[in-house]
Parts: C-alpha cells; structure tokens; sequence
C-alpha cells in the first residue's frame, strides 16, 4: 500500500484498498474546492477502508466531516461504498449519473430474493450447470439475498448530467458519459491547465478516468442488469465509443481509480480498441468452431487463470463478460443464435 500523492493544483489520490481484491485498492481522489474538499468515489464500505480513508484525508490537511461532496463515477462497491458514511459524517451531497443511480435505487428497494432468482435463471438461460446453479437455489430458499452487495448504497442527491460543467466553486470540472463498464459510468475532465504544462507536457487538462480508462487492464465489460426491462443493450459498443469520446479530449494525463496515473490516453485508447478487437475475432472463431453457449463460450475464453481456478462469483462475472461480447458480434453480423437450442447456443456467421 503506498501512501497519498500530491498531483499538484489541489489535486490527491487516496489509495484505500478493497478487502480480498488482487485489485488491491480504490484511488479516492481529493479535489480541493472554494467550497471544501470534493471526494471522487469514496472506496470499498469496510472499516479499514474507511480508516484508511479518514488517514489520508488528515495527511491531505483535510477531515471527513470537512468534505463538501462526492462525485461518483459509477455505482460499483469500491466506488461508492463509503458514500453513505463520508455523508453520515460530513452533510456531503453525494451526486452519481442518473442510470447509475437508477441501479441503486432498484438494488435497494428490490424484495429480498429477487436478485437471486434473478441471477439464477440468467445463468441457467446461459447454460450454467446445475451444480453452479445449486448455492443460488439454497441461498434463495435460506432468503440470504439481502446480503448481496449493494444493498446498503447510499442513495445519490444530485445527478451528473453528460457534457455538464459541475458546480463546484474555483474549479472547471466536465462530466463526460462513458458507459461500457456500468450504464452510468461518468469520467470527470479538469479542464484546467495541467500544473506540469510549463514543462512541456501536451494534452488538455486531466482526467478522472474511474475504471473506464486504466493503464494496464482492461475493465470488465458485461451485460447491464434490471430483472425488469427486457430491451436487448450493447455493452460492449457502449464502452468502444465511449473509448473514442475519451480518446478525442487528449488530456494531458489520466488519474484513474485503480493502478496508477499515466499520460498519452489516445495511445491507451488505441491499444484497448485493438484488444476487443482481435477478442471478438478470437470468440469469433471458436464458434466458427461449434455453436456455443454463453456459458461454454466462458470456459474457452481465455483468462488470467484456467477455468477450473476461477471463483465461483468471479466464473458469473466471466459468463456476463462472455454474453456482452457475444452480443456485439451479433450486432456487428459475425454471429447468431442457433434456432431451437436451449439453452441458446451461438454460432459464427
């Protein structure tokens, strides 16, 4: 764990870390205003994450109870976890993209197993087997569902509305919509001039990128959820053009939540458009193949480790990875579904 970063014009990442993650940790960014302190994201809702938190405020010269507002650049939990305690803590407005905020409100006001029963018929239309299926089914008959994640969230007070020039006091903040990784993802562009900009440093301002743009990985790109809306999205070419909308601002450097920050976001853009690209190409040919389902698609796909040794939370994830990508084939013509398969099977075209 390395310790807070002064980037410079009012500017701090605060790693807090996520417990049991290979992530590691969240990079909350401090954004001095006119008004007080601006948190961006907040981490992971545990206690030490939220030590952690309150430490490196204090090392930023600042406190919780100081913090005026939270910007949140998507609904994940080690993104907006500790939202609800920093306004607990400080009468902070907290503000979140209205697609986002629309997913915590139905997380948290769904019945208790409705997600469960939810996830388990995906998953079976998907081609889950039944011993995958099973711990759903128990979980959903012991009514442990309002244990899943998400269901503390804080409910947001103010929405981020694209192309907005945020109302924060001294300070030039855009909101730029860059959905892919959740439906209401939001960067935040610094339209300021970068305090390394005497120094020959090219680009625009700088960038919060969230987890749309990171140095090193590639965000998980899955389906968006809501058990009642049945309209068919696309994922996967929300995040490839939002990519472009990023890659066209140029800004001089991207403070990212995870990992660390970096420059050149154009170069970054190009290398994450070609690695969807010859993905596509790759799940392309093993239906090319033999028709697959979702499920099987997941287990041929290639990951950061074999099949046998992904958990069992993290295979659903894959299986909704697998379906976003299969859905953009579709889209893009390279695929189809097998008429009369169930469950439905894909095959190349």
């Amino acid at each position: 764990m390395t310790g807070v970063t002064d980037h410079g014009g009012g500017v701090w990442s605060i790693p807090v870390p996520i417990p049991d993650n290979p992530l590691g940790h969240t990079l909350v960014h401090l954004l001095d205003t006119d008004r007080g302190p601006v948190l961006i994201d907040t981490g992971w809702d545990d206690p030490t994450a939220w030590h952690t938190l309150a430490a490196g405020l204090a090392a930023c010269g600042t406190s919780v109870a100081e913090v005026h507002g939270v910007l949140v650049t998507h609904h994940h939990p080690d993104h907006h976890g500790l939202s609800a305690r920093v306004r607990e803590a400080s009468g902070a407005w907290i503000a979140m993209h209205a697609a986002d905020a629309e997913v915590v409100r139905r997380t948290r006001e769904a019945e208790p197993t409705r997600w469960l029963d939810y996830l388990a018929g995906k998953l079976a239309a998907a081609g889950a087997p039944e011993e995958h299926l099973a711990p759903l089914r128990a979980a959903r008959a012991a009514g442990r569902a309002d244990a899943l994640p998400g269901t503390r969230a804080a409910q947001p007070d103010r929405h981020i509305a694209p192309g907005e020039l945020l109302d924060l006091a001294g300070r030039r903040l855009r909101a730029i919509w860059t959905p892919g990784h959740t439906p209401g993802h939001v960067c935040l562009h610094l339209e300021e001039a970068h305090p390394a900009a005497g120094e020959g440093l090219p680009g625009h301002g700088r960038l919060f990128s969230g987890d749309h743009l990171l140095p090193g990985i590639s965000p998980h790109i899955g389906l968006y959820e809501d058990p009642d809306d049945a309209t068919v999205t696309d994922p996967l070419g929300d995040y490839l053009d939002s990519l472009e909308r990023v890659a066209a601002l140029d800004p001089a450097e991207v403070l990212p939540a995870h990992q660390h920050a970096f420059t050149d976001a154009p170069r970054r853009v190009r290398e994450l458009l070609r690695h969807h690209e010859e993905r596509l190409a790759g799940l392309r040919g093993l239906l090319l193949a033999a028709p697959l389902t979702p499920w099987q698609l997941a287990e041929a796909m290639e990951w950061n480790r074999p099949w046998a040794d992904i958990p069992y939370g993290s295979r659903n994830i894959a299986v909704s990875e697998a379906e976003a990508h299969l859905r953009r084939l579709v889209k893009l013509g390279r695929a189809e579904p097998v008429p009369g398969t169930d469950p439905v099977a894909y095959q190349a075209r």
